[in-house]
């Protein structure tokens, strides 16, 4: 079925009538439990969802956008969603987000929970595993949905918005290769994830343009995991690093404090996002600015272009970067 699946459609799936499904739908004592079994089998065959919101949304002419952000913890999506947000309110959209800790479980879970309230759209970061218990869904539900700095799924049905990663490693690398550093690391991100790639595809080209060696220890893309990479990193004698984002950048500062090396004079350090954090501590941090609040709007405005006049974006779109240079990878070091 390519279309919505309407409350006739489980009717006539279940063998029962428009009226029974409703019932169903309602809870209602009066339906025999057979016939209650009929309906809710229907529905999950159909992927049918009981849009309960949608009627008071039309009523009171508020659309309802669905926000899914895979880590809301981490200050980089957090800007994405409130940017969107703030954007969708200025537009008269009431938002209604989800944060799903990379658990596709609870993805599945509150995709369904949205369709079902009546959201109109939705943009969802996703999170890596069982795709098709989030998409199958949103696909049989026909809204318009834009997977957003994460490709997981088709992009003809589901187009990507994402950035410029490729670029951002190239610019990273290359500017630690000519400050002089030669044993450069690509740290963090989880080395079986399509986004730790194409983080890295940047860097691992100048690597092999420059002719010095790759160095990758990926892991988990946090402070903690930055904190506990200082110490490898000075075992292997590397001189820079790039990171796979800013959170891992900020811990690895933190462990070379606590060995007594100096970033910026030891050992040259670049993040990735840029996120805030990044010009307030010391030394400042160089990293690749995404734009991450200028995206957000841009993308909220796309996704309500394509609800409001049908005007579908490209299957993907790539939003620049830029290297911002600051003393963490300050050119007198070491």
């Amino acid at each position: 079925m390519n279309r919505r699946p309407t409350i006739i459609d489980v009717a006539a799936r279940a063998g029962v009538s428009k009226s029974t499904v409703s019932l169903v739908l309602q809870d209602s004592p009066l339906v025999r439990d057979d016939k209650r079994e009929a309906v809710r089998r229907a529905m999950a065959d159909l992927g049918y969802f009981y849009n309960r919101s949608a009627a008071n949304l039309r009523s009171s002419n508020v659309g309802l956008i669905g926000l899914v952000i895979n880590d809301l913890r981490n200050p980089f999506f957090t800007e994405f969603a409130t940017s969107a947000q703030m954007a969708f309110s200025a537009r008269g959209f009431a938002t209604v987000i989800a944060n799903t800790g990379e658990d596709p479980q609870l993805q599945a879970q509150v995709v369904g929970s949205m369709i079902e309230h009546g959201v109109s759209a939705l943009l969802i970061s996703p999170t890596y595993g069982a795709e098709e218990a989030s998409f199958g869904p949103l696909a049989r539900a026909g809204l318009p949905v834009i997977q957003v700095l994460r490709k997981v799924a088709d992009t003809a049905r589901f187009p990507l918005a994402s950035l410029d990663y490729a670029r951002g490693g190239r610019l990273a690398a290359r500017h630690l290769v000519e400050t002089g550093a030669r044993r450069i690391a690509f740290v963090g991100g989880l080395a079986d994830r399509p986004i730790t790639r194409e983080r890295m595809e940047g860097y691992l080209a100048t690597m092999a343009e420059a002719g010095l060696p790759a160095f990758t220890l990926p892991g988990r893309p946090s402070r903690a995991f930055g904190r506990e990479a200082a110490a490898a990193l000075i075992g292997a004698g590397a001189d820079a690093a790039m990171c796979f984002n800013d959170l891992t950048a900020l811990g690895l500062m933190s462990g070379f404090a606590e060995r007594g090396r100096t970033v910026g004079r030891d050992f040259r350090l670049v993040g990735f996002d840029d996120i805030e954090e990044c010009a307030q501590t010391f030394p400042q941090l160089t990293s690749v600015r995404c734009h991450i609040d200028r995206f957000g709007r841009e993308v909220a405005a796309t996704l309500l272009d394509w609800l409001e006049t049908g005007t579908r974006p490209p299957p993907e779109t790539r939003a620049p970067v830029e290297l911002i240079a600051r003393a963490s990878s300050a050119a007198g070091a070491a």
